[in-house]
């Protein structure tokens, strides 16, 4: 039992906590295993406040954990890990000894999680020397899943014992998948052609990416064609600007308010400023607000957790060449005096035709999404990129501004924050659960992806992802976000009074130490 009592001991940190009560003797192997269900992990992910339980989680090996512990502790963190590393294995391989490493990397995909993960990325290149070094089929023991397992031991129990987000992955996944078949039976609207390089694309592409808040991935299409954010682009610019700037200093500048007019009108609010930064004159403003230079890039690669993003200098020579209106709005603007002192108008132009024309693909930009849906933090990274204000002000003017003319009945009929671009793209953001790319080149009358716009109507339809589903007394939809067959209430009562149980014990143990 002095193993379970250091097990207990990590519920005083909040890394971890294990049930102790399903431990049971393995006659033929001599040594303490697990029934299947006898490991808990308390997902902290998201209640991580500071100190060592978030450096913990985010640390890249075992020893690094070692030095975080209080000094009378770090002795025995080596044995604590072993522990926990033990509990996890068997629990894993259902008290077997040994199991073909493809059986645990099927096993890790089956959670959502990508073998491309940056988090894995140690895991994996053990996992890959050892097929290297192996005759036969390479198999994992314990040993080999202590080298892999290292400093992913919050996150694979996690993932193994459903403490994700959405812990039923693959019958989410499948119910994706029916949708974006459906979605891609849809055959009007047609592709943009005002700016040329855009018109060159083909009707039939069409994919759909999404990350959750805890990294679990999902593809369905043509997600790995690059394409140009176009408007896209402009929460994410607005978002930069707020987390270099503030909130006030920003909104001396531009709006908070539907315009109801077109994106691309010459049309100011009555203190001579652009409607919102999700319009042309709004977005145009805000790039003279933040530094011409690879600083946006790599704010913007951090974000898509250094995936995919490229530039397409044939879409920023089409855009300079063939932006007519957007010169006549900047020169507008020049003469309202709404740039800031010193600012030059025709460089804020030539910035903003840059930034329409960054390329993403689908898979990428889920990720720029799901750092929106998870506060700021990339949740492949675990970098925080943005500030919480620079999310939350974002997420907002989405809501009520991104869809363009749609924007209203966007946010009447799927309430969730969104912006469009006339490349085909429409980023979606499912605050605390996940972030969604639709990308497909036919747009409607107003300028959205016809399938996107379909795909997004169809997810709220089913689950409960608006931002009123939850209300007492309302019709229930399918919740993702919970266990087949979990009871809210009494999962609620039962969490509650098994946290206070936990609490009492790791103070006793505490106490011993």
């Amino acid at each position: 039992m002095n193993g379970l009592k250091a097990v207990f001991r990590t519920a005083r940190f909040g890394a971890v906590e294990f049930w102790a009560k399903d431990v049971i003797k393995a006659p033929l192997l001599g040594r303490p295993a697990l029934r299947r269900g006898s490991v808990r992990v308390w997902n902290r992910q998201r209640s991580f406040s500071s100190g060592f339980p978030r450096r913990l989680y985010q640390s890249k090996d075992r020893a690094a954990c070692g030095d975080l512990l209080p000094a009378h502790i770090a002795k025995r963190s080596e044995g604590l890990f072993s522990g926990l590393e033990d509990l996890l294995f068997y629990t894993i391989t259902e008290g077997e000894e040994r199991v073909p490493i493809s059986q645990f990397i099927a096993a890790i995909k089956s959670t959502g999680l990508l073998t491309s993960d940056p988090r894995l990325r140690d895991c994996m290149e053990n996992l890959r020397q050892a097929v290297r070094e192996s005759a036969g089929e390479a198999m994992m023991d314990r040993e080999l899943f202590r080298k892999c397992v290292g400093g992913n031991i919050v996150l694979l129990s996690q993932a193994f014992r459903k403490k994700f987000i959405i812990p039923e992955f693959e019958g989410f996944i499948g119910i994706i998948n029916h949708m974006y078949d459906r979605a891609k039976q849809e055959e009007d609207g047609q592709v943009a052609d005002y700016i040329p390089h855009l018109a060159k694309f083909s009707p039939d592409l069409w994919g759909v990416s999404l990350c959750t808040v805890d990294g679990q991935r999902h593809s369905a299409g043509d997600t790995k064609v690059p394409f140009c954010l176009q408007s896209c682009v402009k929460p994410l610019e607005y978002a930069i600007a707020v987390h270099e700037h503030g909130t006030e200093h920003v909104h001396r500048f531009v709006g908070k308010e539907p315009s109801g007019l077109k994106f691309n009108m010459l049309s100011l609010d009555e203190d001579d400023k652009p409607h919102n930064p999700m319009v042309n004159a709004g977005a145009i403003v805000i790039s003279s607000l933040i530094k011409v230079n690879r600083h946006v890039m790599d704010f913007v690669k951090k974000m898509a957790g250094l995936e995919y993003v490229g530039f397409s200098n044939a879409t920023f020579q089409s855009e300079k060449e063939t932006g007519d209106r957007n010169y006549a709005i900047g020169y507008y603007l020049k003469e309202k005096k709404c740039f800031p002192h010193g600012a030059d108008m025709i460089d804020a132009l030539d910035f903003y035709f840059q930034l329409c024309s960054i390329e993403v693909t689908c898979e990428s930009s889920s990720v720029m999404a799901a750092t929106l849906a998870n506060g700021g933090i990339c949740p492949i990274t675990g970098e925080r990129v943005l500030s919480a204000e620079a999310v939350r002000n974002t997420l907002s003017l989405m809501h009520s501004c991104g869809m363009y003319d749609y924007s209203g009945q966007f946010a009447f009929h799927v309430g969730l924050p969104a912006k469009s671009g006339v490349s085909g793209a429409v980023l979606l953001v499912v605050p605390n659960v996940m972030g969604v790319m639709c990308w497909s080149p036919p747009l409607d009358k107003v300028g959205n992806s016809m399938r996107g716009i379909w795909f997004c109507q169809e997810l709220v339809s089913l689950f409960n992802f608006h931002n009123y589903d939850n209300l007492r007394h309302f019709v229930k939809k399918q919740d993702p976000r919970r266990q087949s067959g979990e009871d809210r209430t009494i999962g609620t009562v039962n969490d509650g009074l098994h946290i206070t149980i936990l609490l009492k014990i790791s103070s006793v143990l505490y106490k011993a130490i």
